[in-house]
């Protein structure tokens, strides 16, 4: 059955919908698990001011194909999908009538570990197509701030949880997320997209 939509979270100029938790706490711990075992996870590498800066986080690519993916000045080749992947895109795409192609992952083992603003905007990416972001583990803080009006809208984002960002979102708002030495477990994010090719 597809979600019913929730309410549009951002006041304005994009669409921003929280499900709230869509797996159970068995099936959310457990896909944590297989995803720490079973993910090629590698550090995060940004390119900054000329320099090449290697991040604590992890971060792993997977895709239908090995599609090429660039963001922070550096590119990536996605892995082919896990069985634990492919079940995950087919569980979202059911709930949300959408179709992905792609999937990034991000691993932060606690809460010193975030995401700087920034937007998903690379041109590999379909233009105002839909990413879906389902969390499991730790509860983290997600924020999204207005690049002209400084409004922001912050959630927590469960563990089993999923939501949804799409239309013109990528164009005006940025999002992160935040940090904080009270979290010391780990959290998967698990961003389905749609490369274009």
């Amino acid at each position: 059955m597809i979600l019913h939509e929730e309410k549009n979270l951002l006041p304005k100029d994009g669409q921003l919908n929280y499900y709230g938790v869509v797996f159970s706490g068995n099936e959310s711990d457990d896909y944590l698990n297989k995803l720490l075992d079973n993910i090629e996870w590698k550090n995060d590498e940004i390119k900054l001011f000329g320099k090449i800066i290697t991040t604590k986080r992890k971060v792993a690519w997977y895709g239908d194909f090995p599609f090429e993916y660039r963001y922070s000045n550096r590119t990536k080749l996605a892995l082919l999908w896990t069985n634990e992947l492919l079940e995950l895109k087919h569980k979202v795409e059911y709930l949300l009538g959408e179709t992905f192609n792609s999937c990034l992952l991000n691993l932060y083992h606690n809460g010193s570990e975030g995401m700087a603003w920034h937007s998903d905007n690379e041109k590999e990416l379909k233009k105002h197509g839909a990413i879906a972001s389902l969390s499991f583990g730790a509860e983290r803080k997600f924020v999204l701030k207005h690049n002209f009006s400084g409004e922001k809208v912050e959630l927590f984002l469960e563990n089993g949880s999923l939501l949804i960002i799409k239309n013109e979102t990528q164009d005006f708002w940025l999002h992160r997320l935040t940090t904080t030495k009270r979290i010391l477990t780990p959290r998967i994010n698990l961003t389905f997209r749609t490369i274009i090719l």
